[in-house]
């Protein structure tokens, strides 16, 4: 799916923001600054591998995974943070644990497709229907370096696919038909104008 988390359509939050405790909104917010939005060349940049495994890493990824969290995501690109490494943290549930994949190749994708709604933390207010395989099975390293081999299948194939994109500086906008992007671009517009200061 996407960057952010909902129940059914994926990429919304998972529970509207007035509900939320006053210090988790606040933490959400302080957390959703530190995200680079639609119009920030790095989104359209193609990460870099990464070659060098020591603690800074370490620290990226929990950093990432800390941000990701704080900003009730289930998925974060680096080049989402404006880091131009080819990792991304996700976890297929609010309270999950989280994931790193650095480095990831798509090995294989299934033939059979689906479409469901994605947002992301990138694009405010944005969300729209992908299609994308079911099935997915990715190579990556974790944070030491260590090799893994994901089988993933459903949200958490989506998810992986979402964020793998955004590592090759593909949104969503790319993946939807072209009514739906109109429509995004319209939203987009309104979420990123900024607001008149109150007086």
């Amino acid at each position: 799916m996407s960057d952010e988390v909902h129940t059914e359509a994926h990429g919304q939050v998972a529970e509207p923001q007035e509900k939320l405790d006053p210090e988790v909104r606040a933490r959400r917010e302080a957390a959703l600054k530190l995200v680079r939005k639609y119009g920030d060349p790095v989104l359209r940049s193609r990460a870099l591998e990464i070659d060098r495994f020591d603690d800074a890493l370490v620290d990226e990824v929990r950093r990432m995974g800390r941000l990701m969290h704080d900003a009730y995501g289930i998925g974060l690109a680096a080049t989402q943070v404006g880091v131009m490494h080819r990792v991304l943290v996700y976890r297929t549930e609010l309270e999950g644990s989280v994931a790193a994949l650095v480095n990831p190749v798509l090995e294989w994708s299934s033939k059979d497709k689906e479409s469901s709604e994605e947002g992301c933390l990138s694009l405010p207010g944005v969300s729209v229907e992908v299609e994308r395989p079911v099935h997915v099975r990715v190579r990556a390293l974790d944070e030491r370096g260590q090799p893994i081999l994901v089988e993933a299948s459903g949200l958490e194939a989506r998810v992986i696919q979402h964020e793998m994109d955004h590592l090759d500086g593909v949104l969503i906008l790319d993946k939807t038909s072209r009514d739906q992007r109109k429509q995004a671009m319209r939203a987009l517009r309104e979420a990123l104008e900024p607001r008149p200061a109150a007086a």
